[in-house]
């Protein structure tokens, strides 16, 4: 039997990705964990555990505990909080992935799934159709240290056979979380400025084009990925993955279809440089072939969703 564990389960992702492996493996199979112990109420669905990804004995005894066969390792800190304080970025990033690759090798668990992201490029990468091999210069906290952990994720791969899987996220959109500290989270809080009644400033430009993917699709591709028969997969770093790419006005211009009289304003700040320095958009050919992959959602239909499912969401709280 599975038994699943999920560092980091109460951030953006982790939330939605949680829920959705229960459904899949069944809530007795999935152990959430989060270093903040008041993440408990996100999981009424199944069992909540706070966990310091950092303390090797932790989490070496929850593993041994609890007997579990996959890890999806989640914690971090993300781009635009990373840049505030880089060391402890740093630090959490990187010295809680080499910890689990190394407690994956001594445990020889099934699987570990670590995210990367599109911060991986840099601005000496091509702006468009970014290609899944094109040259990584990043010149970001979050961007370094995910490079640095997918040459990691490699390594442990080739020479200690650790399956590990990984995926670059452009910037995720979600409804069941609040924003994150990631630099795209903008395409988050105006929903919730719209739909509060109030006007909404950008940090970033009008004409930033950013990929970005809707979190249902984001959770689909973690799962094709990790469910991918391990000899179809042919890297072994991290994916391209793309589904949008779309501008701060573009969005704006889709809700207000929606909400007449919304209304934005611009105030970029360092968040704008970080923006500058990434992709505009994704060529994920290999993902399509190795694994099928194809995103459900364009703009319009997750303009349309957010707008339908955040008000549910907000009303109950």
């Amino acid at each position: 039997m599975d038994k699943l564990l999920v560092t980091g389960a109460a951030g953006q992702l982790g939330t939605e990705l949680t829920q959705k492996l229960c459904e899949v493996y069944g809530p007795d199979a999935v152990l959430a964990t989060d270093i903040n112990p008041e993440a408990a109420d996100k999981f009424p669905y199944c069992r909540f555990a706070v966990l310091d990804v950092l303390n090797r004995e932790q989490v070496r005894q929850f593993l041994k505990k609890e007997k579990i066969t996959q890890v999806y390792h989640l914690a971090a800190t993300l781009s635009a909080t990373a840049e505030q304080k880089p060391l402890f970025a740093w630090k959490l990033n990187m010295d809680s992935l080499l910890l689990l690759l190394e407690l994956g090798r001594e445990f020889k668990l099934d699987k570990i799934f670590w995210p990367s992201s599109i911060a991986v490029f840099g601005p000496r990468s091509p702006k468009t159709n970014t290609s899944q091999y094109a040259v990584k210069e990043p010149n970001t906290v979050y961007g370094i240290s995910k490079l640095a952990g997918e040459r990691w994720c490699e390594y442990y791969y080739k020479h200690f056979g650790v399956d590990v899987r990984s995926l670059r996220y452009p910037g995720l959109i979600g409804y069941k979380s609040p924003p994150g500290g990631g630099t795209t989270d903008y395409a988050v809080d105006i929903f919730h400025q719209a739909l509060a009644g109030k006007s909404f400033c950008s940090y970033l430009e009008k004409d930033t084009r950013l990929p970005m993917m809707y979190m249902p699709d984001a959770i689909k591709a973690t799962l094709a990925l990790m469910q991918a028969p391990k000899e179809k997969l042919a890297v072994r770093s991290s994916y391209n993955l793309a589904a949008l790419s779309f501008t701060p006005e573009e969005l704006y211009q889709g809700i207000l279809q929606h909400v007449p009289g919304f209304s934005i304003s611009y105030a970029p700040d360092y968040r704008q440089e970080i923006a500058a320095g990434w992709p505009q958009s994704i060529n994920d050919r290999q993902a399509r072939e190795d694994w099928h992959w194809k995103p459900d959602y364009d703009l319009p239909a997750m303009i349309e969703n957010m707008l339908e499912e955040l008000p549910k969401l907000l009303e109950n709280k």
